[in-house]
């Protein structure tokens, strides 16, 4: 529960009102029948890999929007909208998927991977992806969602400080983001029933294996109350990391459990092997995890690397600088797959996890925690859904209540020193949510599903198509495209100057880049 004293130690302050956010949207390229774009990354996007706001995820076809740092929601998702008109501008006949959940697939050979150019980082890049196909299926990794980026402005951290009854030093703001990671660990459920979006998928996402789905159409499988597939066990998830207990009560703690996932050989990883026959990489290693961003989890904490850095490294040597929250799906009925009035919410609810107080994690609380989110992600709209919040059962309902309640809390701060009613409003809408089951997205998709009697896959092709036509009604205006334009033609010559100065062979990169995990890092006194 947050303090009265948190509240009033917060009444005012102006550096409120400089909150920093930034968005990462992930989607698929697909043909106008539906089918995933077989087609290269278009060359007038610029260079996938060195590109600021246009990349790819798993797949040549998943391209990656990727916003700069704002301190005002709105002025973030018009940059998003802005990405998206250069994108649509160049994408021909075909469309971004509105869903998180995945178009109509066929064989997992039919998915490409993410190129990015003979560069060594390039390579490197293409065969994590190659690994992440052998470890866990392709089909998976073509799931897309939402990244929420959110820090504390600099000049705020002193008075959190004093509002959490502590004395302000320069370890403070990574010890505050940890606290805020193992609360958001704890209500994360709570952003799955409320914007969950994915409670049906295309039978061909299932094909094969076990899934205990209902079958709403030929073609669509469903639960009743499901909020977010994408999020339970038929989705983003590993099951291998299943037992995997990642410590955040410090960044030792973290530091520690992730070094032991990249350096322990797993097993069914080496049975993968690192190369195939004709010499070619199959993956980055043979640990339970080839890099940090293999961990599968609705949150990290995160620092900006330099060049040639590993992420742990950086955390290690300078503290964590932002959390990157993992848990949202995209909104199907939103062109950009996010709004303004959802970025309001999350900031609130970031900012509550903050300043709540944030007892230590354990292993059997992340057990705990697990199955609550399988639950949400099943039977979230339920009204019966009971979950375990620490002292025994609590009501979904109930325990919603609670936290939006302190989400007011702050969402009052906010609005005080702004002069607005927007991060109020962005709370309230979440409430009634919770007071009306039925305006949640995912019970939005199968009422659309039902009134149209159509498919999932033909309710996304129908969005996908709707959200082109919103992006090309409005082009963007002459210097945004030029500026643009320059953007895609600097980050291909980037990626060419890159692919010309390497003198090492790609053998000795990549001895010389997987020697850096073979230490454990140990945190060091922050460098101001």
């Amino acid at each position: 529960m947050i303090s009265a004293g948190a509240i009033r130690s917060l009444r005012g302050r102006g550096e409120l009102a400089h909150l920093q956010r930034g968005i990462e949207k992930e989607s698929l390229r697909v043909t106008p029948r539906g089918i995933l774009a077989q087609t290269p990354h278009p060359a007038a996007l610029g260079s996938a890999l060195t590109h600021p706001h246009i990349t790819t995820d798993f797949s040549e076809a998943q391209p990656e929007l990727i916003t700069g740092v704002y301190e005002s929601a709105a002025a973030c998702i018009e940059e998003l909208e802005d990405i998206h008109r250069f994108v649509f501008h160049h994408l021909g006949d075909e469309s971004l998927w509105a869903a998180s959940m995945p178009c109509a697939l066929s064989d997992d050979e039919d998915i490409p991977l993410g190129r990015y150019g003979e560069s060594h980082i390039g390579r490197m890049k293409t065969i994590y992806r190659r690994g992440l196909g052998h470890r866990y299926g392709r089909v998976m990794q073509t799931i897309s969602g939402i990244h929420y980026n959110f820090s504390v402005p600099d000049s705020l951290w002193p008075v959190i400080a004093r509002a959490r009854g502590e004395t302000f030093d320069d370890d403070t703001p990574t010890r505050a983001y940890f606290d805020l990671i193992r609360n958001f660990r704890r209500d994360s459920w709570l952003l799955i029933y409320l914007f969950g979006a994915s409670p049906a998928v295309c039978a061909s996402f299932v094909r094969g294996r076990p899934h205990g789905l209902q079958r709403l159409d030929e073609s669509t499988f469903y639960q009743p109350h499901a909020t977010s597939l994408r999020m339970g066990p038929l989705g983003y998830q590993s099951s291998a990391q299943s037992s995997l207990h990642v410590s955040y009560n410090s960044l030792a703690d973290y530091s520690e459990t992730m070094w032991q996932a990249l350096t322990t050989p797993f097993p069914p990883f080496e049975a993968i092997g690192l190369r195939d026959p004709d010499g070619d990489y199959r993956q980055l290693g043979t640990a339970l995890l080839q890099i940090e961003n293999e961990f599968y989890g609705p949150i990290r904490p995160k620092r900006r690397t330099r060049t040639g850095e590993q992420p742990l490294a950086a955390l290690n040597e300078r503290g964590v600088e932002y959390v990157e929250v993992r848990c949202l799906d995209l909104d199907p009925f939103l062109p950009a797959g996010i709004d303004a009035a959802t970025s309001r919410f999350l900031d609130a609810f970031l900012l509550a996890c903050l300043l709540r107080d944030s007892p230590p994690d354990s292993p059997e609380e992340s057990l705990r925690i697990q199955a609550n989110q399988r639950d949400v992600v099943g039977r979230g709209r339920d009204p019966d859904l009971l979950l375990d919040d620490g002292g025994g059962s609590v009501s979904c309902r109930a325990w919603a209540s609670r936290t939006l309640d302190e989400c007011a809390a702050v969402s009052n701060l906010i609005d005080e020193v702004t002069g607005s009613d927007e991060a109020g409003a962005a709370v309230d809408a979440q409430r009634q949510k919770v007071a009306s089951p039925e305006l949640t997205p995912s019970a939005r998709v199968l009422e659309s599903l039902r009134e149209a009697n159509t498919s999932y896959f033909r309710f996304a092709l129908n969005q996908s198509a709707a959200h082109k036509a919103y992006f090309r009604e409005s082009s963007l205006p002459e210097e945004r495209m030029a500026f643009f334009d320059r953007l895609s033609r600097e980050s291909t010559a980037e990626q060419a100057h890159r692919e010309a100065g390497e003198h090492e062979t790609f053998d000795e990169y990549f001895a010389r880049a997987r020697k850096g995990y073979e230490q454990a890092p140990a945190p060091v006194a922050r460098r101001a």
